[in-house]
């Protein structure tokens, strides 16, 4: 009888010649923060060796380019061409491999959507000459398909070289294998398009040039959509139609959903906070059903026991993990030990993306030792053993005081109120929040073990700092909500965005929320949840969410699904017992309201700060007191602060 507590989960299963440890595959994730010359340094090499060392089977390499010159969609790409990267890539595939993970090269061409490609100089190339999103596409002559699929073969060659293990075909989500097997895209009248057969030569053919290059013992997984999930692609019925053409001529069928270039479609592919886990799963297990491959599953799985469940109820063979393994990179190791109280579960708030879109590096809002493997495999001890205060146990100061005390500090925790979590605790009792929720109990588990001396009802005061003597002192007090100035503000239906949240029994059936940012927004979306009729305002021309993300659309499909109006460019002249008076470019607007509650903005408790700052030699201030943050920025700063105490 197995000891594991998931015994289906970490069966080791035999594909392509090749032992894998368990059913945890690491999702496709490229590392966009290169050297100039394209080639992967310590920090890339560390990012994906974190994953193999967290005990996952396989940790794929994504966006690797087959065709540098006509098919990259960013110019941060790793070229499979070009094989001046030989040693840089040895490196990072022997840093996987040591750690007992297979590596995998995602193979891709980005197609029609080739922007940086095209942004060089090169035509953009697709399927079929049509208009496309970055401009003019020019239809594929023969020559150039039978080129590319050259090329692929040529890749894995080079990937398998270089000690990669196996490869990925990318061919789902929009690009170039997406597109030949799309009806809506591939209309070709010849041998490439047209008919279901014809659409599918051109992903045949990479599949054979590739095992004509490479030989039989070398794993080939091809990713695909099993639904492209908007009117005019395939759906489930096409798509186990792929699957079958595929099947015995690969050795892994990955099955993703979606289409990320169509809005509505993209925000399946990367599943958002408002979907439940293992959204796409249905995919994957109808098409396993027509099947001899084994078949891999993606989108949204945080649970080691929902995935045990999918592994051993036949659903699927493997598990693909993408933004979670970077919300906790040993989620494998910790499931097998049955630790599950352990595992950060990602919050699927796509703070992820942003980080890739600013500074070409995924980063976690939870977890910020992703995108800083490097730097934490050889910071050195704390030289000096301090104690240490901190005042506010939001985001920023749990972080700081549980990263301060695993470095060997002793650490007070001070929190005014009666729970820690800070202002997300008005968020914990919303439905798409409770990933929210499981993480600040997360955080206070962690708290408790690392032996930090908890204070809640206990605010630091100038005379509590000189009663503590504290070495170090982190204020992480927080801000408070701007009340706007507006005439009638004080009235009894007026409520801030934290009591809303927190009494939303308070809330009349019709509401209008002051406010288009991330808070105003997703306030909007709960309340419309529960039934409520909801109009936003917002000051600006457009909602003000952020940077785009996954996240970003599905608030903007939320907001259509719920029929949320939303007034832009507006000012709120008054608040009366009945409403709202609005100036829109339209003219003045009377927007009848039960309730109205304002979100425009957090001003940072600095007096507090000011006030602490003379009582220590070493004084840091972190968080929302410095300036807003969101759960990334907190996260971030309070981990970096709280690492480099004990230097001197």
């Amino acid at each position: 009888m197995s000891t594991l507590k998931y015994p289906h989960l970490f069966e080791p299963i035999e594909i392509g010649g090749t032992l894998f440890r368990n059913r945890l595959f690491s999702s496709p994730q490229g590392f966009y923060n290169l050297a100039t010359d394209l080639c992967p340094g310590d920090d890339m090499v560390a990012f994906f060796e974190a994953k193999a060392r967290g005990g996952f089977a396989s940790v794929c390499v994504g966006d690797c380019m087959v065709d540098f010159t006509r098919g990259r969609h960013y110019d941060w790409l790793i070229p499979l061409d070009n094989p001046k990267l030989m040693p840089g890539l040895a490196k990072l595939t022997s840093a996987v491999s040591r750690q007992g993970s297979v590596i995998s090269a995602e193979l891709s061409h980005a197609g029609m959507y080739a922007l940086a490609s095209h942004l060089a100089g090169a035509p953009l190339y697709g399927p079929v000459e049509m208009e496309g999103k970055y401009g003019h596409v020019h239809e594929m002559p023969e020559e150039m398909i039978l080129e590319t699929v050259e090329s692929f073969g040529k890749a894995a060659a080079f990937a398998k070289r270089v000690g990669f293990g196996m490869v990925t075909i990318h061919g789902g989500h929009g690009w170039l294998h997406a597109q030949f097997l799309s009806p809506y895209i591939n209309t070709r009248k010849d041998r490439w398009g047209g008919s279901f057969e014809n659409r599918m030569r051109f992903s045949l053919a990479v599949v054979e040039s590739i095992r004509r290059h490479c030989g039989k013992n070398f794993p080939i997984e091809f990713r695909m959509s099993g639904s492209e999930c908007f009117e005019g692609g395939y759906d489930l019925d096409e798509g186990i139609a792929i699957a079958k053409a595929l099947d015995g001529k690969v050795d892994i069928i990955h099955v993703s959903a979606g289409n990320h270039e169509i809005p509505d479609s993209s925000i399946i592919t990367h599943p958002s906070m408002f979907k439940e886990d293992g959204v796409n799963l249905y995919l994957a297990a109808e098409i396993k059903k027509h099947v001899k491959t084994p078949v891999g599953t993606v989108g949204g799985f945080t649970d080691p026991a929902h995935m045990e469940e999918v592994i051993a109820s036949g659903k699927a063979d493997i598990i693909n993990l993408g933004r979670q393994s970077l919300a906790d990179q040993d989620l494998p190791n910790k499931a097998r030990l049955g630790r599950d109280e352990d595992i950060n579960k990602c919050l699927r708030c796509c703070a992820c993306f942003s980080g890739v879109g600013d500074r070409r590096i995924f980063y976690c809002a939870t977890n910020p030792v992703t995108g800083h493997e490097y730097e934490d495999k050889y910071l050195p001890p704390a030289a000096r053993r301090k104690r240490v205060l901190v005042a506010g146990g939001g985001v920023a100061g749990m972080q700081a005081a549980l990263t301060a005390a695993q470095r060997g500090h002793d650490v007070i925790l001070c929190e005014k109120a009666d729970k820690l979590g800070g202002v997300l605790r008005c968020e914990e009792n919303v439905p798409f929040k409770k990933k929210l929720a499981g993480y600040i109990e997360y955080q206070i588990r962690n708290i408790g073990k690392a032996a930090v001396d908890v204070r809640l009802g206990t605010p630091v005061t100038p005379e509590l700092v000189e009663e503590l003597r504290p070495d170090v002192v982190i204020a992480a007090v927080g801000a408070r909500p701007i009340v706007p100035n507006i005439p009638g503000i004080d009235g009894k239906n007026v409520l801030g965005a934290e009591e809303a949240y927190m009494s939303h029994d308070k809330v009349g059936k019709v509401l209008t929320i002051i406010g288009g940012g991330l808070v105003g927004v997703e306030l909007a979306i709960f309340m419309a949840q529960e039934g409520r009729k909801v109009t936003i305002i917002e000051a600006e021309k457009e909602l003000s969410l952020g940077n785009p993300s996954p996240h970003f659309g599905a608030l903007q499909n939320k907001i259509s699904e719920l029929d949320i109006r939303v007034l832009t460019s507006a000012k709120v002249e008054r608040i009366t017992e009945s409403g709202v008076a609005v100036q829109t470019g339209e003219g003045a607007q009377e927007i009848t309201s039960d309730t109205v509650v304002y979100a425009v903005g957090q001003k940072p408790l600095r007096e507090d700060v000011m006030a602490l700052s003379r009582f220590s030699r070493e004084f840091y201030a972190i968080g929302d007191c410095v300036a807003p943050k969101n759960i990334l920025e907190a996260t971030q700063a309070a981990w970096t602060i709280a690492r480099t105490i004990g230097r001197f």
